[in-house]
């Protein structure tokens, strides 16, 4: 989804019709989970630690090993 698309989507949300804006808020959710996905394991296959990507996202090193690490995706297991 390319940054115009996100936009949309965006403004979306503050929609008249509250079933409009609930449907671009599940549609911006699922973007950002799949790009939050994609930047961990480059972040992985780039050799950051698990405790470096869970600092970038504000969230405790367990909490990210345990939505990530045990796919078995993102390289070793540091």
């Amino acid at each position: 989804m390319d940054a115009e698309q996100l936009t949309s989507l965006a403004r979306a949300t503050g929609a008249e019709d509250p079933l409009v804006g609930l449907d671009a808020t599940v549609r911006l959710r699922r973007e950002t989970e799949r790009v939050e996905a994609v930047l961990v394991r480059r972040a992985r296959n780039q050799g950051r630690t698990w405790a470096e990507i869970a600092g970038a996202l504000g969230v405790s090193k367990q909490a990210i090993h345990k939505k990530y690490g045990g796919r078995g995706l993102f390289g070793s297991q540091r």
